[in-house]
């Protein structure tokens, strides 16, 4: 394919130099050959394109290949990702998966080494991730950093494993991204110390300034299902230097609505300076993990996006150039859809509705209940009387809103583990997911054990994805990659 050459004039952004300037690019192949600043009638702006700092591209639903063909559309010209999803499912496999898929497509994919795999004891993985695997992501496959380090007690216990993983980063000089809800005082200190670079888990205010006061980079991320922007927007006001953008889980149906340009149209309305955000959704990641894209200076990556001038506070991009090619213009994609390879990890046997019984002792009806959160990660707990039949055993209570949670193991045979819980306001029904962070088996919440059986031998039959059923209907995504990922458009 003829490498493309073209000249392009408009008010060029400069955030390196926090300025803007009418001038000329000139692009030859993939990069920048010359900025000329000049007067120039046009009036579209030309500013470097947004980088997701932070996502597991597994939660879209789709491959990368898949990803890559929305996110330009919003100006989304790179993603530093974590393939910690796939990774707990398939291993090693797993990551080259996400690799050698994104390869298929220029868009450009960023990948971690998956710290956290398996990402706890308490639940059954599908897949172990060792440090010499660690080492040979960052030696052989150029992989940029070491994906959050969600186990803190460990680093804060100096867990050998753990301590050696670190090591390793360390040793090839990779940043290391970090994962500590809640974390505070001398132990956000003492996490932070081991060598950790970031966090995008924090959800207080207080939280954030207290891990920037320790030396993090702080990601505010705005996902499916957590957002946090809300709660640390005010960060630009006291420390802008230490910002970055992410989306960290962002189902493709809330991708294609928008992404990283959200997070900059709503700063921008809350009156942050504008370069200050832009630094964030771009020069901030760029720096930090040491990023092949470009900034609009000569000799860079042609990375770029352009906003028309009556668009240009909403952040909707009319083009996006990466590497020098177009790759979305005026909403359309012009990444063509690539073939994609199916592979998984799922071994389990239907379930029966009696598997999904509770037996209580009669003489102690006080259970305890799981409290959901909408719009947050972070769950609570409540303890209730609920009713217990004749034979001991204790039912889903929907008229007060407290269903049955399970999780079954899709690795290898095994009882499920059920338990109760509140906040879902479903009345009838059933709804099951191998989307099921961080191990990836099957859990379901339903008004009934008859409904979570149906849900859960749904997802068995197809091997994964997403469910939901009634007495007399069934809905279903199948997710037969990895039971996380279509391999659908």
């Amino acid at each position: 394919m003829k490498e493309p050459s073209f000249s392009i004039s408009g008010q060029i952004v400069d955030i390196v130099n926090r300025r803007i300037f009418p001038g000329t690019i000139t692009v030859e192949g993939a990069f920048i050959a010359s900025i000329k600043e000049e007067p120039v009638q046009e009036t579209d702006y030309i500013l470097p394109g947004f980088i997701d700092a932070h996502v597991h591209i597994e939660s879209s639903l789709v491959v990368p290949s898949e990803f890559a063909r929305v996110a330009p559309i919003h100006g989304t010209v790179a993603t530093v990702s974590d393939p910690h999803e796939i990774a707990n499912v398939l291993g090693l496999a797993g990551i080259r998966y996400m690799i050698e898929n994104a390869r298929l497509v220029p868009f450009k994919f960023y990948f971690g080494a998956s710290s956290c795999v398996p990402a706890t004891r308490f639940e059954t993985a599908g897949a172990t991730v060792t440090c010499e695997d660690i080492e040979m992501l960052f030696r052989d496959e150029g992989v940029k950093y070491l994906s959050e380090m969600m186990n803190y007690p460990g680093v804060l216990h100096h867990d050998p494993e753990v301590m050696a993983k670190i090591a390793c980063a360390k040793l090839y000089n990779r940043p290391i991204d970090g994962h500590a809800p809640g974390l505070m005082g001398k132990e956000a200190a003492d996490y932070i110390s081991a060598g950790i670079s970031t966090d995008h888990e924090c959800y207080r205010l207080d939280e954030a300034k207290n891990k920037i006061a320790h030396g993090v980079n702080i990601i505010i991320r705005e996902g499916t299902a957590a957002k946090n922007f809300e709660a640390l927007h005010p960060l630009f006001k006291s420390s802008p230097e230490k910002l970055m953008f992410c989306s960290d889980d962002k189902h493709i149906d809330d991708l294609v609505d928008g992404h990283i340009n959200v997070l900059c149209r709503r700063a921008l309305e809350k009156g942050y300076d504008l370069m200050d955000i832009l630094r964030a959704a771009s020069l901030k990641p760029i720096e930090h993990y040491g990023l092949d894209v470009g900034l609009l200076r000569p000799g860079d990556a042609a990375d770029f996006i352009v906003i028309k001038e009556k668009d240009f506070t909403q952040f909707i991009p009319s083009a996006t150039f990466i590497n020098g090619r177009c790759v979305a213009i005026e909403g359309i994609s012009l990444i063509n859809r690539q073939p994609v390879e199916v592979l998984n990890h799922f071994d389990t046997s239907p379930k029966t509705e009696a598997q999904f019984r509770v037996k209580v002792n009669p003489d102690d009806t006080h259970l305890r209940v799981i409290v959901a959160c909408d719009g947050e990660l972070i769950t609570k707990s409540k303890t209730t009387s609920l009713h217990v039949d004749a034979e001991g055993y204790v039912e889903a209570d929907v008229k007060n809103d407290i269903l049955k949670i399970a999780v079954v193991n899709r690795y290898e045979p095994a009882e499920p583990s059920v338990a109760f819980i509140t906040n879902f306001g479903f009345k009838q029904g059933a709804c099951a997911s191998t989307v099921a962070h961080d191990s990836h088996n099957i859990i379901a919440v339903g008004t009934s054990d008859r409904l979570i059986a149906k849900a859960v031998n749904a997802l068995i039959a197809s091997k994964g994805g997403l469910v939901a059923v009634t007495e007399t209907e069934e809905k279903k995504i199948a997710l037969p990659i990895a039971g996380l990922m279509s391999n659908d458009d």
